[in-house]
C-alpha cells in the first residue's frame, strides 16, 4: 500500500456506488424521496471533489498527486491504483458538475425512479474511476462499468426507437472495449516483468512494430467512443433516443473519456507510435469536422443535429492532440472541458423544449421566442458558445488548437495549411447550421398557433408553451456561467493543466528526431527535418525543467 494522506480518490470513486446500494430499500411510492436522496449524494460528491482538490492539489505540479496504491487481486496483477494530474483533475470536476446537474434535471422521472437514480449513481462512480485509474486493468473495468448503466438508461427511458439505439450503443462500445483488454494484456506480458501499472508500462522498451499495433488497437477503441469518423454512427441514434439527462452525461462526460484516454495512453505511454499516427489523427479530425458539419445541415431532429455538432467539435480535439505543441495539447483539453459544458447545456435545454412540444422535429416548431423568452435566451447563449463566439469557452479551445497546430514545427507547411483550412471551413459551417436551428425553433411562423386557428384545437392543445422554470434556468446557468467565465478569463481552466500539457508535449517532441531516422515511416512526407526536431525538443525540455 502507498498513500501519504487521506484516501480522497478512493472515497470519491466509491462514494456514489456505495450510496446507490440502499436505493432499492428506500420507502418511496412516488419517487420524491429517492430523487432527493440521489441529488443529495451528487451534491455531497461534487462538494468533496472541490474540497479535496482545493486542499491537497498543487496546480503547478505536473506529476501525479493524491496517489493511492493498494494490492487488490495480486494473483492477476490488479491493483487499486489511483492518482490525478493536470489531465484528469479538470475532467473529474467536469464529470462531477455535469452528472450532479443531470440528476437534478431528472426531477420529473416517474417510471422506475429507484432503478433510474441507482444507475445514475453507478455511472457517476464509473466516470470518476476512469479518470483517476492508474492501473490499466482497473481502467478497463471502470470503462466497462460505465457501459451498462448507459445501455439500461437508454433502453428503459428512451424514445420510440430506444431498443435499437441502446443495442447499437452497446454493440459498438462493447466490441471496441475488446481492443482495450487485448492491448492491455499484450503490454502487461511484454518483456521480463508482468504489470498493469500505467507508469511502469510507459517505461517498457517496446519494439516499434508492437507499439504501432497497440496504438492502433487503442485508437479503434477510443475512436468509437470519441467518436471518430467513420466509427460515429451509434452517437446520433443514442442521443436522439436517450432522455435529456442521459444525453447531458453522454455528450458532456463520456465522450471526453475517450479524448482523455488518447492523451493518457496513446500519447504518453506509446510515444514512438504516436509520431506515426499523429498525422492520421489530424486528417481524421479535419475530415470529421467537415463531414459532421455538413451532415448536421440535413438533420431535422434537434438532438441529432446537436449530436453531429458534437462529432465536429471532437475533431478539434484530435487536431490538438496531433499538434506536438503545448498550446495545441492545451487546446485539446480546453475543447473537451468547453464542449462538455456547452453540449450538456444544449441537450438539457432540448429536453426542456421536448417536454412542452412532445417532438424533436424542428419543422414542427416555430415562433417560440415570444412565448419562452428565458428559454430562448439560454438556448441562444449555448448556441453562441458552440459556434465559438469570442468571449465564450468554445472560442478559446478552438483558437488554441488552431494556434498550436499552425505553429507546430513537426509538419510541413503544406500539410499544416490543408488541415487548418479544412478546420476553418468547419468553423464557418457551424454558425450556419446552429443559427438556422435557432431560426427554425424560435423564429418564423408560429406553427401551432396556426393549427389552432385552422380548427385543430385538439392538436394544438398539447403544445402548452411555458417559459423555463427556476429549476431549469438554474441548471442551464450553472453550465453557462463557467462557459462565459472561461471565455473571458481562460486561465480559470488552463491553469489546472498548463504544467502537464507542457510536459506531455515536450516528451512527445523528444521522440521525433529518433523516429524520423527509422526506415519505416509512413508520415515522412508531412514531417520536417529531424535536425530541426532535435533543436525544438531540447528547447521544450528546457522549458519543462
Amino acid at each position: 500500500m502507498m498513500s501519504t494522506q487521506f484516501p480522497w480518490l478512493t472515497l470519491l470513486t466509491l462514494f456514489p456506488l456505495v450510496a446507490a446500494l440502499p436505493i432499492p430499500f428506500i420507502p418511496d411510492k412516488e419517487g420524491k424521496t429517492v430523487r432527493t436522496y440521489a441529488l443529495s449524494v451528487g451534491l455531497i460528491e461534487f462538494a468533496l471533489l472541490v474540497y479535496a482538490f482545493w486542499k491537497d492539489y498543487d496546480l503547478a505540479n505536473p506529476a501525479f498527486q493524491l496517489v493511492e496504491t493498494y494490492a487488490w487481486m495480486p494473483q492477476i496483477g490488479l491493483n487499486w491504483s489511483l492518482a490525478v494530474d493536470g489531465l484528469s483533475m479538470p475532467l473529474v470536476l467536469l464529470a462531477g458538475l455535469v452528472t450532479t446537474l443531470a440528476i437534478f434535471a431528472s426531477w420529473k422521472i416517474q417510471h422506475k425512479p429507484r432503478l433510474f437514480y441507482f444507475l445514475m449513481l453507478v455511472m457517476y462512480s464509473a466516470q470518476i474511476g476512469v479518470f483517476v485509474a492508474q492501473d490499466l486493468l482497473l481502467f478497463f473495468l471502470m470503462w466497462e462499468l460505465e457501459l451498462v448503466p448507459v445501455y439500461l438508461l437508454i433502453a428503459t427511458w428512451g424514445g420510440q426507437k430506444r431498443l435499437y439505439a441502446a443495442t447499437k450503443f452497446i454493440l459498438y462500445t462493447a466490441i471496441a472495449s475488446v481492443f482495450i483488454l487485448v492491448a492491455a494484456l499484450a503490454m502487461a506480458f511484454y518483456g521480463d516483468t508482468f504489470t498493469f501499472d500505467m507508469q511502469a508500462l510507459a517505461l517498457k522498451q517496446y519494439s516499434i512494430g508492437f507499439e504501432i499495433a497497440m496504438y492502433a488497437a487503442f485508437l479503434i477503441a477510443f475512436g468509437v467512443k470519441l467518436p471518430i469518423f467513420p466509427l460515429h454512427t451509434w452517437l446520433p441514434d443514442a442521443h436522439s433516443e436517450a432522455p435529456a439527462p442521459v444525453s447531458m452525461i453522454l455528450a458532456g462526460v463520456l465522450l471526453k473519456m475517450a479524448g482523455y484516454a488518447l492523451i493518457r495512453i496513446n500519447v504518453e505511454m506509446l510515444p514512438n507510435a504516436n509520431v506515426y499516427f499523429a498525422p492520421v489523427l489530424a486528417v481524421l479530425g479535419a475530415v470529421g469536422i467537415i463531414y459532421a458539419s455538413l451532415t448536421a445541415f440535413a438533420q431535422v431532429n434537434l438532438k441529432r443535429r446537436l449530436a453531429y455538432s458534437s462529432i465536429a467539435h471532437m475533431g478539434f480535439v484530435l487536431i490538438g492532440i496531433a499538434a506536438f505543441t503545448d498550446i495545441g495539447l492545451s487546446g485539446a483539453v480546453t475543447q473537451m472541458v468547453s464542449h462538455g459544458l456547452i453540449a450538456a447545456s444544449l441537450f438539457f435545454l432540448s429536453g426542456v423544449i421536448y417536454e412542452q412540444t412532445h417532438t424533436l422535429m424542428m419543422d414542427k416548431m416555430g415562433g417560440m421566442a415570444k412565448q419562452m423568452p428565458t428559454l430562448f435566451a439560454l438556448f441562444t447563449a449555448g448556441s453562441m458558445a458552440s459556434l465559438a463566439l469570442p468571449g465564450m469557452s468554445g472560442f478559446v479551445g478552438e483558437l488554441e488548437v488552431f494556434l498550436g497546430f499552425a505553429t507546430s514545427d513537426a509538419y510541413s507547411t503544406s500539410f499544416k495549411v490543408v488541415i487548418v483550412l479544412l478546420a476553418a471551413v468547419g468553423i464557418i459551417l457551424s454558425p450556419i447550421y446552429l443559427l438556422s436551428m435557432l431560426r427554425t425553433i424560435f423564429y418564423g411562423k408560429e406553427l401551432h398557433s396556426a393549427e389552432q386557428a385552422e380548427g385543430q384545437a385538439e392538436l394544438a392543445a398539447k403544445f402548452t408553451f411555458r417559459d423555463a422554470k427556476p429549476r431549469e434556468a438554474f441548471i442551464a446557468l450553472c453550465l453557462l456561467i463557467p462557459i462565459i467565465g472561461i471565455g473571458i478569463y481562460p486561465k480559470l481552466a488552463t491553469q489546472t493543466y498548463d504544467a502537464k500539457t507542457v510536459e506531455v508535449a515536450a516528451q512527445a517532441r523528444q521522440v521525433l528526431p529518433l523516429i524520423a531516422d527509422q526506415p519505416f515511416h509512413f508520415s515522412q512526407p508531412v514531417l520536417i527535418a529531424p535536425a530541426v526536431m532535435e533543436v525544438e525538443a531540447k528547447e521544450l525540455a528546457q522549458i519543462v525543467q
